[in-house]
């Protein structure tokens, strides 16, 4: 009689403990240039700025790693941005005319960012007329006056409101009406025109009680706000754009629709002004786009700097995206490759100074930032340590390195540096310089590797909170192209007149698109790296500390091996350089292998202790020997009835028969398979089966997860040749006593392939292996059942853990593997996950990661989770991304699910698409095509920022809501003990 012996239910609480200190999610950092800029706003004495976006997203940068970032509620765009000075406080105006009040509030020894008040004005009045709030229009522009304590709104009716700091309450009986202005104006000026919305509100730096209104039609009128009347008008007649008013109140200068800017004289006289002191059109005198904004900057050598945004001649320049900084006679146009959204200069703020003396000038754009010296002649631009845009050429790939050795990451910013060199001692630095870093230098250093549209690879340093470029790699100058072409017309333009001058490293355009990166791998160690592109090209580099000029070795695989009756469609291979070529300081191209048919490669590794690189695509894979240079293996991995394979991305060729006859063939397979399936559940072996299981399943401590059938796939799917994963590991394979290298590659349609290969081995103390010629031989081939794509592949060694790395064992930089207990290949596939022993691939573990219908394995990878409490303890854990966008992660070699946690939303397919993991249980993925977010899996392992900040808090606080009484009495309390308080920002 059998016996079964079951446990109690309930979770293993020692076991539950772990978990807490060894998994936890975070969403820690976000690298790289907002989305969709909006709104710009500086605060001239914390040096901090802000960044508003059409999403409602608000973040404030101060020096690199002092950083906040809030969300309004509404998904609504932010159209101005204003700060309260020293308070570190930041009022917000939304396209629904809401304010928004933020302040940093301290929270457990950090703080954050949170809204404190909001204002949604009446869209219409009350029923009961009078009793009701008063209508306010659209609200335009919105300034602070009185020194902070009161908001000014302009309106699109023409009407100023009134709203009291910080509560945001609406200051009755304080309305300024288009009807008390026209009050000064001469009858003449009237003629029975409204003046339009209120498109410009300017405060005096020196006296708080003026106030300078411009409406759209062009007047000006400087409001005494304690005498409730006009103090000076200006009866302008061209459209409004911006006002500007210079640092002593005595000179006004606006810009206007038909590409024109005036400067006015505001005396003291009394009798309106009626024309300017100056009136020019920059760029005339053809028809000229409007000057949206003007700045007017003093200096203490007696000139001024004027800069402005537009203004460019409609008919030859109307495209073009311009900011002109002129003074006194040198004129430069800046000419940017994405939308101008705002720009300030960074300039004295003292009041007792007399100029402004400006040190920069930042500019917003929509796809980058741009900050410019205006103290050294040439007006450089200044590298930013932050901000940085990511999509100067659109991401088609990334991967994450960790741990990069000293030696290496030296020499990767020497590399940098050469490239790109440092301005002189005397340039100016940084100037967003507001805050304190008081995060401790990364324990690890780590690189993320961006692959690129336009054929380049950059190189960040992902150790912190902010992404920082260190090494661009360009592959585009190996391959024949027109960019030679393009820069000397772009030279050619630099001698006409504008004076433009090409600012910024956005570029979105690509010279062609078979350059674009699609793989990327890097061997710390050697520094040897490979890039493979989308015309099937596979680069093996070598960093080298000096520039040099030499050939580059071509050799052609064949991946098709001569098969006939198969035609390539789609785009040719790129046609490479003869001859030496020169190459600078950095990674420089030792061999390029052409795959044939050109196809994109589709999965890439590299073992530089072997010297030896396998790629693949959707016709096969391939093994090269790069240090003999010779091709070692080629496989194809087509059906026959491949058709979309020999197409290509670019082509556009499709047979309609084919299509049609492909899908009957599905429609008939799934009917007979679904008979099948009815026969074999009717059968009494099925039935016992189902009554055992139901048993049983009272009894267990865990909760078997409901997991859904797995439809069986047709072998003839369309692309089930393409080669998903390529894997390289010394692990037994022939016998279980003799382990040795091999090559594993897992296709589309759910089949792998082990190699046994032999590779000579080095003499003892040498890095080359000897000359002779690599040899490999098919040992196993797997074929999953129900043909689900093969994701990954790693092979675990007898204490269950995965392998390490080229050189980390030999050079004792890893624990050395154990080659005494049995080994065992985890196969990842869309379905399951799998674990068979070697050298037998017999089942061992499986896991159906079927939690819910439709799901499907999109990332996988192998992680290290330390503890918490105990340093010393680690454990190892597969981390998986679902096309739903949540998160798993499950024991090795066990496969018990741990924790999972939702991570991406799963309508965001790009951000799943580009999801990478890294070696630490971080992650990177792109929340828009400009920005990464980095996300933590480990409860140890968590990077944010951590700063401080020195916040000067106002003398009047009787303004605070009553329903903060509590915040009140504590800022009370530290305002009698000290102006300032330090706020730790983590």
């Amino acid at each position: 009689m059998m016996k079964f012996r079951f446990r109690r239910q309930g979770a293993d609480p020692q076991r539950e403990k772990l978990k807490q200190e060894l998994f936890a999610f975070n969403k820690t950092v976000e690298h790289g240039f907002p989305n969709q800029p909006s709104a710009l706003a500086f605060d001239p004495e914390l040096r901090i700025m802000a960044i508003g976006t059409r999403t409602g997203a608000v973040k404030i940068y101060g020096a690199p790693g002092v950083e906040f970032t809030g969300l309004h509620r509404d998904t609504a765009t932010v159209t101005q941005m204003l700060f309260l000075p020293g308070q570190g406080c930041l009022l917000t105006l939304l396209d629904d005319s809401s304010l928004h009040l933020w302040e940093i509030v301290p929270r457990n020894c950090c703080a954050r960012l949170e809204e404190a008040h909001s204002f949604q004005p009446t869209s219409r009045p009350g029923s009961d007329g009078a009793s009701g709030p008063p209508c306010l229009a659209r609200v335009t522009v919105v300034l602070l006056v009185a020194e902070g304590s009161m908001a000014a709104l302009g309106t699109e009716s023409g009407s100023i409101f009134f709203l009291d700091m910080p509560t945001l309450k609406l200051l009755e009986g304080q309305t300024l009406s288009p009807d008390e202005v026209l009050q000064s104006v001469p009858g003449d000026y009237r003629c029975g025109k409204a003046l339009g919305p209120v498109e410009a509100l300017q405060g005096h730096l020196r006296d708080p009680t003026k106030m300078l209104i411009g409406y759209s039609r062009g007047l000006l009128v400087i409001w005494n706000l304690a005498a409730q009347c006009a103090h000076r008008v200006f009866l302008g007649n061209q459209q409004l754009e911006s006002l500007c008013w210079e640092r002593s109140g005595g000179t006004l200068v606006s810009s206007h629709s038909d590409g024109s800017y005036a400067v006015w004289s505001a005396d003291t006289g009394g009798s309106p002004a009626v024309q300017p002191t100056i009136a020019t059109m920059p760029y005339g005198p053809f028809p000229c786009k409007a000057i949206n904004k003007i700045l007017w900057r003093s200096c203490v050598s007696g000139d001024h700097f004027i800069i402005f945004s537009g203004g460019m001649p409609r008919a030859s320049y109307g495209d073009r995206h311009c900011v002109s900084v002129l003074r006194a006679e040198t004129l430069v146009t800046l000419d940017f490759t994405s939308r101008i959204i705002d720009f300030f200069t960074v300039h004295s703020s003292q009041l007792e100074d007399e100029f402004d003396e400006p040190q920069a000038l930042a500019v917003l754009l929509e796809e980058e930032l741009v900050v410019l010296d205006l103290q050294t002649p040439g007006w450089p631009a200044l590298p930013a340590p932050y901000l940085a845009p990511l999509h100067s050429s659109a991401i088609t790939c990334s991967a994450h390195v960790a741990n990069v050795p000293a030696k290496l990451w030296a020499r990767l910013v020497s590399a940098g540096e050469q490239q790109s060199p440092q301005p002189a001692p005397t340039a100016l630095s940084w100037p967003i310089t507001g805050g304190r870093n008081l995060a401790q230098e990364p324990l690890q250093r780590g690189l993320l590797l961006t692959g690129h549209e336009d054929g380049t690879v950059r190189f960040w340093d992902a150790s912190g909170v902010a992404l920082r470029l260190l090494y661009k790699l360009s592959t585009a100058s190996l391959f024949q192209t027109d960019c030679d072409h393009s820069d000397s017309l772009a030279q050619a333009a630099e001698d006409d007149w504008p004076p433009f001058r090409k600012v910024g490293c956005f570029d979105p355009y690509s010279d062609d698109p078979r350059l674009g990166v699609q793989k990327v791998a890097l061997c710390k160690y050697t520094a040897h790296m490979v890039v493979a592109g989308t015309a099937g090209q596979v680069l093996v580099l070598e960093l080298s500390d000096m520039p040099s000029e030499q050939v580059v070795s071509v050799a052609s695989v064949d991946l098709l091996q001569d098969r006939e009756g198969f035609t390539w469609k789609g785009h040719e291979r790129l046609s490479p350089r003869t001859g030496p070529l020169p190459w600078p300081a950095g990674f420089q191209p030792r061999v390029l292998v052409q795959c044939l048919p050109p196809a994109a490669v589709t999965a890439v590794t590299l073992h530089a202790e072997w010297s030896l690189v396998a790629f693949g695509t959707s016709h096969g894979f391939g093994l090269f020997d790069y240090q003999r240079k010779s091709p070692v293996l080629s496989r194809c991995t087509l059906h026959p009835n491949d058709s979309l394979a020999m197409e290509g991305p670019l082509s556009r060729v499709k047979s309609l028969k084919k299509s049609l006859r492909q899908s009957f063939r599905r429609i008939r397979k799934s009917r007979v398979s679904g008979k099948k399936r009815t026969v074999i559940a009717n059968s009494k072996l099925q039935e016992a089966n189902a009554q055992l299981a139901e048993q049983a399943c009272p009894h267990d401590m865990e909760v078997t997860p409901v997991q859904r059938r797995i439809e069986p796939r047709s072998a003839d799917d369309s692309l089930s040749g393409v080669v998903r994963c390529l894997y390289f590991a010394d692990t037994f394979l022939r016998d279980a006593t003799h382990h040795g290298p091999t090559m594993w590659a897992g296709t589309n349609s759910g089949s792998v392939f082990a190699y046994a290969l032999e590779v000579p081995v080095a003499t003892a103390g040498g890095e080359k292996r000897p000359e002779r010629a690599v040899e490999a031989v098919l040992g196993k081939e797997v074929q999953l059942m129900h043909r689900a794509p093969v994701v990954a592949i790693a092979v675990l060694d007898g204490r269950g853990r995965p392998l390490p790395e080229p050189y980390e064992a030999s050079r004792d930089l890893a624990q050395a593997p154990d080659m005494q207990g049995g080994h065992a290949v985890l196969i990842a596939s869309e379905e399951q996950f799998k674990v068979f022993t070697l050298p037998k691939v017999s089942a061992k573990t499986k896991f159906k990661l079927t939690a819910h219908e439709g799901c499907r394995v999109r990332k996988v990878a192998l992680a290290t989770f330390a503890s918490v409490a105990c340093e010393d303890y680690t454990e190892t854990g597969l981390a998986c991304l679902t096309n739903l966008g949540d998160v798993h992660i499950f024991s090795v070699p066990g496969l018990r699910p741990q924790v999972h946690y939702p991570c991406i939303r799963k309508e965001d397919i790009s951000g799943i698409a580009s999801c990478v993991f890294t070696r630490h249980g971080q992650g990177f993925y792109l929340i828009s095509p400009s920005e990464f977010e980095r996300f933590s899996l480990s409860a140890r392992n968590i990077t944010e920022p951590l700063c401080s900040l020195d916040i000067s808090w106002p003398h009047d606080t009787a303004h605070t809501s009553s329903s903060e009484e509590s915040e009140k009495s504590l800022r009370t309390v530290a305002e009698e003990e000290a102006r300032t308080r330090t706020i730790l920002i983590r």
